[in-house]
């Protein structure tokens, strides 16, 4: 450890070396001559054995102990400590030289040695502080007081600039994930073809505009006879066809969104006074694209459709139903011929009446015992333990047959049902951890549900019915569930997790994903999306934000669960990327109950399971 030592009497200087081991050189060489002369030959006393073993280099003036400093910065090797007599003449005196050292280093200990009566701690502190950095003490001193000082202002020093690196390497780490989730973002939200906004970016933004107090129109657009441009010119061309229609789209729709779905499909987000103003501007639009374009030498007759929705405040639209209705037009304007845009109207959708009628099946389907729950496996990385399951809800409606929940979950969220519904799952799950070992149950709740008023209450009494241990019970919601009041949702998940309760974010990756939301919400696990690990095998992009949410996780010190594990190939990749649980029909299907009970004692899997399964096919 290096010491400096500032003081202007030699003898002084052979008392420190009395407290230090001199290392020698040609500065110490004169100073022990100079020592010899007037104190004679006698020999160095050691000081005291220590933990620390230290270096000291010999100042005479303060301007040279100033050099000293200087030059330490510039080489690296720093002083831990400065020991500085207050008084010095001629040149700088010490409470001048203390505070010149200071200037040059902050990080210094400085010790300020006097024998004077009349010295003033104060004025140096004033000029070389922080006063935490400053100590003092008294001539004639003994070598222990020295050595002791030394010793823990070094230690100290040592303990400083190790938190000091590791802050270097926290904000280094902290900068690496800001610019892997910007990076993630992007590519979640925008098409590599075109880097246009793609389908989640645009159904957030469709999201937005339905929840907003204007009147808009949402346009689907596809291309005329598309699959005749790949098949004459190869898909290169057919992808570069698509790039050019798209810089033609975004010219043209100055004031509205752009996203382009997949394949030849576009959508656009218009605010608009009403039907007229709609139709007038998507007109322009298949004008614009009714254009020669040149791609790779070959001239390609430009043709595009497009269907058309107008929204006004107060419809009760959801955004799926939107761009349902959207795609509803836009097949119409096929069959009229191409190049026209349609407006939708009721008399498009058949499935209108389909849907009301579901909606009236539902509200019957639990008295009539057409619910059941199936529970799909959530294996641990290491030995593929079955720590968890997931319950999936099935409908087998007498009149329809066995109905996906992508289509009766959005109709019951639409009314009242969903809470009804949802307290039967809640109900039914909390049944089955009675007769597994250990695991847990993960259950998905509704953004609907999520706002429900005394949420938090609600699920404790369920809980506390049942006799279950509220660290049994993950909830499952979306970013979805908690934009909206994000306050509000911070406050509630906290309580959740103060209770006991696991909590997982579904869905990672789809919705609003940032690490501001990750670090303000009290969450337990991320839950990658399907769409991603399904991509892993052919987009870079997929495998890179499957890559970046694990390392995330890992650096949060959240469990994250890949969704959607349905090959080999996924649970290498995944197991290669570190993810820490795998779910996926790669290591089984949601299982009937039964089923899942036999699975939950033996506790350890290899994939494939086949057990017979409680759904037809369709995902959970």
């Amino acid at each position: 450890m290096r010491i400096l030592i500032v003081d202007d009497e030699p003898g002084m200087h052979q008392s420190y070396r009395q407290c230090f081991k001199s290392t020698g050189g040609e500065k110490a060489a004169a100073l022990d001559a100079m020592a010899a002369e007037l104190f004679g030959d006698d020999e160095p006393v050691e000081a005291p054995a220590g933990e620390l073993s230290f270096e000291a280099t010999h100042c005479m003036q303060g301007l040279e102990g100033v050099e000293a400093v200087a030059a330490s910065l510039e080489s690296g090797e720093r002083y831990a400590v400065a020991f500085i007599d207050v008084r010095m003449p001629p040149g700088i005196d010490g409470k001048e030289t203390a505070k010149r050292i200071r200037a040059l280093d902050p990080d210094i200990n400085l010790v300020i040695v006097t024998g004077y009566s009349d010295f003033s701690p104060l004025e140096i502190s004033r000029e070389a502080g922080p006063a935490d950095k400053i100590f003092y003490i008294a001539k004639p001193f003994q070598v222990e007081e020295v050595v002791q000082t030394a010793t823990a202002l070094s230690k100290r020093w040592e303990v400083d600039h190790a938190l000091a690196a590791a802050m270097v390497t926290l904000e280094a780490q902290k900068a690496e994930l800001a610019a892997n989730e910007s990076k993630a973002t992007h590519l979640a939200n925008h098409d590599s073809l075109t880097d246009a906004p793609n389908r989640l970016a645009f159904m957030r933004a469709l999201t937005e505009h339905v929840r907003g107090p204007d009147t808009f129109a949402m346009a689907m657009m596809d291309l005329d006879r598309f699959k005749l441009v790949n098949d004459t010119f190869g898909h290169v061309a057919g992808d570069e066809l698509i790039r050019m229609v798209c810089e033609v789209v975004q010219d043209c729709v100055t004031d509205g969104f752009v996203a382009r779905l997949g394949g030849d499909e576009f959508a656009m987000l218009m605010k608009v006074g009403g039907e007229g103003e709609a139709v007038e501007t998507v007109e322009k639009l298949l004008k614009c694209c009714a254009t020669t374009f040149t791609v790779f030498g070959h001239s390609v007759q430009g043709s595009a459709s497009a269907g058309l929705v107008i929204v006004e405040p107060g419809m009760q639209h959801d955004p799926i139903d939107v761009m349902r209705r959207a795609d509803l037009a836009l097949n119409e304007a096929k069959k009229s011929g191409r190049g026209v845009v349609r407006v939708f109207d009721e008399s498009m959708d058949e499935s209108i009446r389909f849907r009301r009628q579901i909606e009236g099946g539902l509200s019957q389907a639990i008295a009539n015992g057409e619910l059941r729950l199936v529970y799909q496996p959530i294996v641990a990385r290491e030995q593929m333990e079955v720590v968890a399951f997931e319950a999936l809800l099935r409908w087998n409606s007498p009149q329809y047959g066995q109905i996906s929940p992508g289509l009766f979950i959005p109709i019951a969220e639409e009314s009242n049902l969903i809470h009804e519904l949802g307290d039967w799952v809640l109900d039914e799950a909390l049944k089955m951890l009675a007769q597994w070992p250990g695991q847990y149950v993960s259950v998905n709740f509704s953004p609907r549900q999520f706002r429900r008023q005394n949420f938090v209450g609600h699920v404790v009494e369920r809980v506390q019915h049942a006799g279950i241990e509220p660290g049994r019970l993950q909830i499952e919601i979306t970013e979805t569930a908690i934009f909206d009041n994000a306050e509000r949702a911070a406050d509630t998940l906290y309580r959740l997790r103060q209770m006991g309760f696991r909590i997982a974010l579904d869905d990672f990756g789809t919705g609003y994903s940032s690490l501001y939301n990750i670090r303000k919400f009290a969450l337990d696990c991320l839950k990658i999306d399907r769409s991603f690990i399904d991509g892993m095998g052919r987009e870079r992009e997929s495998a890179a934000i499957v890559h970046s949410i694990i390392h995330l996780g890992h650096a949060l010190g959240l469990e994250v669960v890949a969704e959607g594990v349905e090959t080999e190939a996924h649970l290498q990749a995944l197991r290669v990327a570190g993810c820490s649980h795998y779910q996926g029909y790669y290591l089984a299907r949601p299982l009937e109950a039964a089923v899942a009970v036999e699975i939950a004692n033996e506790r350890y899997m290899e994939p494939v399971i086949e057990q017979a399964t409680a759904s037809n096919g369709t995902h959970g």
